[in-house]
């Protein structure tokens, strides 16, 4: 029977694309987690199975998704399938079979009873069901009293033979090279490194050879002083041994330093190249993970790698020194690592298992206690507290149960070891005695080889901890490999400066957020913002205004038509060189912990007082800050003081003031402010306004009124563009908008 290939998912929202990705590997088919999650347009949900239906049938699938009984679907008998798992979650029903035998002596209801449904389980891996335990997590509707559950049936058409795309495409990974890159960028430490271990090998070498000759000439001859200065010689070189490995751990916590900030550096820098759509499907805990990730890697590199090469080496002439002792005793230490290394190797696919649960659990646990802290204010009025705290002791129960799994695992495994390691020493002691008795060793060199056998049972310790490890550091390159295969926000070489004319256009501009079955949330807009003056944007909430103003800074390519500047596509010019050219302010903006002069001058190396001065005017926050002890230097955020909402928007004000842009995007920035504030707010920004294009989104009245032109959004459309004295004499959608405003 041919066997079902099983792939994990990476990330919570992942089990979609994952099972997709196993039913194409069951045909023949390879494709990367992250095409597969384009194509099913993931989003911050996860996908729908109309998403993972539109992506099979992309790659070449027939699909039909169905909501039928258990005995239906085994009737259709169309395995593989994809079903829907406990409401929340997609597997892959392999096959579904019987006991063997049950048919020639039961029933045909009673073999229903006894069929076994095998399922493919992204999260935790194959598993197989009784019919009753897979109906309790698939069938959980009942329809005319019979229970009922949704699949997605899939059968490959001739053009998923015909299928080839990303099947030779080159990925852009971190792999063996890549990671060889970073050692080679270190190559004098790791060059001192292996010279260290190299002599400390050398003198551990000499000890065996010592150890006979203080038994075979010293004792023998009954020689005091000949024994007193062998011993003097292995004192010298227990000191020489101790040096070395002095020297090698300093070297060792050098290399190993470097070589993480190395890794995380790159990770990083790959995070701050990647769109930032990505970052709204991406959890918290599962970035957290792929940064502990790293930490195998080097690991990996540094604490087993050298090491292990080193030992190895140990082991080379070890064995070739007992080889010259007794060829009967090397080939028994021969065979027995090979028990060893065979009994280790047995357990991997176990812990492959558990690495990728555990994962998933600390990434949920990760995620659900920054929101236990950042959110304590909420839980704490909402008396949440109890469920919160539940919802975080459950996932440490999960983490608690793994961890069990893991000490069953290692202890079986250590127990085996154990074994084969004692029989090992206790035939070979054996058969040393018998070779001295028979006198083909002395005792000496008998003493001389129980020295070795110690001394090479370390190293093959070492080897199988290099297996495990490995194994680690290769779970963690995958998991790693799902950000580097990403494109990054910019595949080509922008331009980097503005056309002459500033005047923004969107043509035929329709954007649907990912995920099937969406509706369009911009649709079919066709707008002109001039240059050097203000346009606002209002609408009822969910209009699309946020959504608008996004695209215009690049968040999101759109899904049909383009923007222009000045008659030049806006996805021509840098995403960096033009968010410079912007000063934003969006309702969900951000405060760092750090001083209120940081907060203002983000990025900036050297502050301008002035400008610095002038952005806290502007934005009428200069009072309060100058109130404070420290000033400027007051530090906030969540390390330092905390700041009221209306304190919040009004830095986010001077933060866009400071940066002295040529373009202003206001995204509801006023809300939070008292009609004191605003208005002098508003004062000082129409001034600051002059020559510059500005977009405001705002409900307010006073923010919008004396805009050059207005733009009225409803349900994705533009339904008015005027001024505010044509558009209320009209008295249509922008009049309804603000008549509770105006003084009637």
């Amino acid at each position: 029977m041919k066997p079902f290939p099983f792939y994990k998912q990476h990330d919570a929202m992942d089990c979609g694309p994952t099972c997709l990705r196993m039913v194409a590997k069951y045909y023949g088919r390879s494709y990367s987690a992250q095409e597969l999650r384009e194509r099913t347009q993931i989003g911050k949900d996860g996908v729908n199975l109309l998403g993972i239906s539109e992506a099979a049938e992309s790659i070449g699938f027939h699909t039909v998704a169905v909501k039928i009984p258990f005995e239906k679907l085994i009737q259709e008998n169309a395995f593989p399938c994809i079903v829907h798992w406990g409401q929340n979650h997609f597997v892959v029903v392999c096959r579904v079979g019987v006991k063997p035998f049950s048919f020639l002596y039961r029933r045909i209801k009673q073999q229903l009873s006894e069929i076994k449904v095998q399922v493919a389980d992204p999260a935790r891996g194959l598993i197989t069901y009784t019919r009753e335990e897979f109906e309790k997590h698939w069938a959980t509707t009942i329809v005319n009293g019979q229970k009922m559950g949704v699949a997605l049936l899939l059968e490959p058409t001739p053009a998923f033979d015909a299928e080839n795309l990303n099947q030779d495409a080159p990925n852009k990974v971190l792999g063996v090279r890549r990671i060889g890159s970073y050692m080679y960028q270190h190559r004098r430490l790791v060059g001192q490194l292996g010279m260290g271990l190299l002599v400390a090998s050398l003198l551990q070498l000499i000890f065996p050879f010592l150890t006979q000759s203080v038994v075979d000439v010293g004792i023998q001859t009954r020689n005091p002083s000949f024994i007193l200065l062998v011993l003097l010689a292995q004192l010298a070189l227990t000191v020489g041994r101790t040096s070395v490995e002095f020297i090698r751990s300093w070297l060792l916590m050098h290399l190993s330093t470097r070589l993480n900030l190395s890794l995380l550096s790159d990770f990083l820098i790959k995070l701050t190249r990647l769109p930032l759509s990505f970052f709204d499907t991406k959890q918290f805990g599962d970035i957290m993970q792929r940064i502990g990730d790293h930490h195998r890697i080097e690991q990996f590199l540094t604490g087993q790698t050298l090491n292990t090469l080193f030992s190895l080496f140990n082991l080379l002439v070890f064995g070739a020194v007992l080889a010259f002792y007794n060829l009967t005793i090397f080939g028994v230490l021969m065979l027995s690592a090979l028990l060893y290394a065979g009994w280790v190797v047995l357990f991997l696919k176990f812990r492959r298992k558990l690495d990728y649960q555990r994962f998933s659990v600390s990434a949920k646990s990760n995620s659900t206690l920054v929101q236990l802290i950042q959110g304590m204010h909420e839980i704490r009025l909402a008396g949440a507290e109890t469920p919160m705290r539940w919802q975080w002791e459950q996932l440490q129960t999960q983490s608690f149960k793994l961890g069990m799994k893991g000490l069953t695992v290692s202890q079986w495994q250590q127990a085996g070891a154990l074994f084969i390691n004692e029989g090992k020493s206790i035939f070979i002691t054996f058969l040393s005695a018998q070779a001295v008795i028979n006198g083909q060793i002395t005792l000496g060199g008998m003493l001389a080889v129980q020295y070795i056998i110690g001394q090479v049972n370390a190293p093959l310790q070492q080897l199988i901890g290099l297996v495990q490890s490995g194994q680690d550091a290769k779970i963690s390159l995958e998991r790693l490999n799902e950000i580097y295969e990403l494109e990054d926000e910019e595949t080509g070489q922008g331009l980097v400066e503005l056309p002459t004319s500033h005047t923004l256009s969107m043509q035929s501009l329709s954007f649907t957020y990912r995920g099937a079955g969406n509706d369009p949330v911009l649709n079919d807009i066709h707008l002109t913002i001039p240059q050097g003056k203000t346009t606002a944007i209002v609408g009822m909430s969910g209009s699309g205004k946020t959504t608008l103003l996004k695209l215009l800074l690049r968040f999101y390519d759109p899904t049909q038509g383009k923007i222009l500047i000045g008659g030049v596509g806006l996805n021509n010019i840098s995403h960096k060189y033009w968010r410079k050219q912007c000063g934003v302010v969006m309702q969900d903006g951000f405060i760092f912990s750090d001083t209120i002069a940081r907060n203002i001058a983000v990025g900036v190396e050297i502050i301008d007082r002035q400008k610095l001065y002038q952005a806290a005017q502007v934005a009428n926050i200069l009072d309060f800050i100058e109130s404070l002890p420290l000033g400027f230097h007051t530090k906030i955020g969540a390390e330092g003081m905390g700041v009221s909402q209306g304190q919040k928007q009004r830095l986010l004000i001077a933060r866009a003031v400071y940066k002295d842009p040529q373009y202003i995007f206001f995204d509801e920035a006023t809300n939070a402010l008292d009609a004191h504030n605003e208005a002098v707010i508003v004062e000082n920004l129409n001034a600051f306004f002059k020559n510059r294009t500005v977009i405001v989104v705002a409900h307010r009245l006073s923010t919008v009124k004396n805009a050059d032109q207005i733009v009225v959004l409803d349900k994705g459309r533009i339904t008015e563009i005027g001024t505010h004295s044509t558009l209320t004499s009209q008295q249509g959608d922008y009049y309804q908008l603000v008549k509770n405003q105006l003084e009637l």
